[in-house]
């Protein structure tokens, strides 16, 4: 923006010339590192669920390096498009957390696009590899709705995300889809661990969403976002927070009856306790976020422990 252009009467061009432009720090927060366990924690599982199913020469390391490429860029890709897609609604207007790219104007809307639909383009080749690899080309039409749910969540006219329906598609890819398919592509087959550890990851994956909402549900309801945190208030909000968590630790405990190494996935316990704790009693946008971050690691835990124990 020239020089000249912040002297001009007009308030909101005079703001815009003051907002600095976006660092290396800035795209690495827009990524939202914190939210990438729920991408690396479905994988995990459905690799150790890959390896307790098969011998070992029949396992394929290169396709669970692939799964996680898919899941990742996944992840980063719709953090991305929530940023771009938040931004030009003016939604990010209202928000108490972490500000975003296009909200704060320190990236051009059409950059954070971009850099959305190069995530989505790497998750596709990816997933195109491990389709020719494993020759399952109904693959195909697995991984196209999994990024156009994936751009629908905010984008379009009528996103999903703000009808309150987030959380079921939520629980449905980053849970179900993205463990059961690291597992298949692997060995051919879905051994029952697989399906329960899938729902285990995707319930710990829809608390996160949770505690999201729940951190901005004044102000998402004041911008006209009708998140399911909103349609059933704070309260409930909590207490569905608490309820997911404890089906995941049911979800590995059950499992590790059959695997008896993957008692270990108990260790998770260590930062889901505190957290509801915090939750439950938290009240400000500053807990929530640090409730937020403690989610994610907390199923990281879950995951590589409930991996590993299936491994072994």
């Amino acid at each position: 923006m020239p020089k000249g252009t912040g002297k001009s009467g007009n308030p909101a061009a005079r703001q815009m010339s003051e907002v600095r432009p976006a660092r290396a720090g800035d795209w690495i927060n827009g990524a939202r590192p914190f939210t990438l366990s729920m991408a690396i924690a479905p994988v995990a599982i459905g690799t150790g669920a890959a390896l307790s199913a098969s011998d070992p020469g029949a396992y394929h390391w290169v396709r669970a390096l692939l799964c996680l490429v898919v899941a990742i860029s996944l992840q980063i890709g719709v953090n991305f498009a929530n940023d771009y897609s938040d931004g030009i609604r003016g939604t990010d207007q209202h928000r108490v957390g972490p500000s975003r790219l296009v909200g704060s104007g320190r990236a051009k809307a059409r950059t954070v696009l971009n850099v959305a639909l190069a995530f989505f383009a790497i998750a596709a080749l990816a997933g195109l590899a491990l389709v020719i690899a494993s020759q399952q080309w109904w693959l195909l039409a697995v991984g196209a709705l999994a990024i156009v749910a994936a751009w629908f969540y905010t984008g379009g006219k009528r996103p999903y995300g703000y009808m309150g329906l987030g959380e079921l598609f939520v629980f449905i890819f980053f849970g179900l889809v993205a463990t059961v398919g690291t597992t298949f592509v692997q060995v051919g087959n879905v051994p029952q661990a697989a399906w329960i550890g899938g729902a285990g990851a995707g319930f710990i994956a829809v608390a996160t969403l949770i505690v999201n909402n729940l951190r901005d549900i004044e102000q998402d309801r004041e911008a006209g976002k009708r998140t399911l945190s909103v349609r059933i208030g704070a309260t409930a909000s909590r207490i569905s927070y608490v309820v997911l968590l404890l089906l995941a630790v049911l979800a590995g405990t059950w499992i590790a009856i059959f695997y008896p190494p993957a008692w270990m996935v108990l260790f998770s316990l260590l930062a889901i306790l505190p957290l509801i704790l915090i939750v439950l009693t938290a009240k400000t946008a500053r807990e929530f976020i640090l409730a937020l971050k403690l989610t994610g690691i907390a199923q990281l835990i879950y995951g590589l422990t409930l991996g590993f124990g299936l491994f072994i």
